[in-house]
């Protein structure tokens, strides 16, 4: 956005950020209510839109959650075409349950997946199953007041901090940054691997925390091979292909940066994030790859936007993704024990 736009647009973020701020304290005050439940809630989200890495976060606190508990993970199901509350299964689509659910759906079919985004009707239907989940996550549920979680986990990207934007429509906030208040950690994600302890240091002081907040620090960390339904090929051979990468998420950068380390020969088509890709938009796909005369050669994209892709006409076996997963830069235990004992001290008192 230009910065003319900005400023053509700054009245309006004054407004919006009002608004929102005075949503808030109504509901700080109680006057507008929040429902509580009596089972452990650990809401994932952020301030901004865009990416910041919600999934893998979330896919962090399934894996480290699942050894002892029974968890379940609710999503509004973003650009979803069903409605209402949906419980994942076997025979669920992409369409049914957003992209994101889906995905996590396949990476964890041992926990409870489901839709709604009436968070308050999704856990009480959750609530209802015979199989009653013991800890719940909310997934993107930071400004959905209406639920009192137990414990609040905010993400913000290394490279877009909260505390430098605005608000919509100018910038990218869904709300003012007195927000982050809200949350128990901040979590600082897709940092770069060499981050120092300075560097640290400084971005927590343009954070501000309270006392009672904690900042970590989060990497991306790509897997060891990329792969689709029937193959893969290592990270170390991929500058042998040629590429073409196709990107419908937030902010593409990371990935093309670590091809670009990587001395991976590409070219790449963007679209917007959760983009439904059209039959068109398949066609400039298969073009581009075919004008592609190299003897090896591929299609790559992303895990969230391959569950979208994978149900085209696009040939399969040249079309492979690469996975992706949140890496603590340190202090991971210290992490762990904060939520680990947070649900196992509310799993106590229920």
């Amino acid at each position: 956005m230009s910065m003319k736009l900005r400023k053509l647009l700054f009245p309006f973020s004054l407004l919006y950020g009002g608004i929102t701020k005075t949503r808030n304290k109504l509901y700080d005050k109680g006057i507008l209510n929040s429902n509580e439940f009596d089972i452990p809630l650990i809401v994932v989200g952020n301030l901004r839109v865009g990416g910041t890495g919600k999934t893998p976060q979330v896919a962090y606190l399934v894996n480290l959650l699942k050894r002892n508990k029974k968890v379940a993970v609710l999503s509004r199901g973003y650009k979803r075409k069903s409605s209402g509350f949906v419980l994942a299964n076997s025979t669920s689509t992409v369409e049914q349950l957003g992209d994101e659910s889906y995905q996590l759906y396949h990476q964890h079919n041992d926990v409870i997946v489901a839709v709604d985004a009436d968070r308050v009707n999704g856990i009480n239907q959750l609530m209802a199953l015979e199989n009653t989940p013991e800890v719940i996550v909310l997934d993107d549920a930071y400004q959905h007041r209406k639920v009192r979680a137990g414990f609040t986990i905010l993400l913000t990207p290394y490279d877009d901090l909260y505390v430098e934007d605005s608000h919509l429509p100018s910038g990218n906030l869904r709300e003012s940054i007195d927000g982050a208040d809200r949350a128990q950690a901040i979590i600082v994600t897709k940092c770069p691997d060499s981050m120092s302890e300075k560097e640290e240091y400084l971005t927590a002081v343009k954070l501000n925390p309270s006392l009672e907040q904690t900042i970590f620090f989060t990497k991306i960390k790509y897997a060891k091979s990329i792969q689709n339904e029937t193959d893969s090929i290592a990270i170390a051979d991929l500058n042998k292909y040629e590429a073409v990468v196709v990107t419908g998420i937030a902010n593409p950068k990371p990935l093309l940066r670590y091809l670009d380390e990587l001395g991976v020969n590409y070219t790449h088509l963007s679209y917007p994030d959760h983009h439904q890709f059209s039959t068109s938009d398949i066609k400039t796909i298969e073009d581009t790859y075919a004008a592609i005369l190299h003897k090896k050669k591929l299609l790559l994209t992303t895990e969230k936007d391959y569950v979208r892709i994978f149900e085209t006409a696009l040939a399969k076996n040249e079309l492979f993704y690469l996975g992706i997963e949140t890496a603590f830069i340190n202090h991971q235990k210290d992490f762990d024990k904060l939520i680990l004992d947070y649900v196992g001290e509310n799993t106590r008192n229920r």
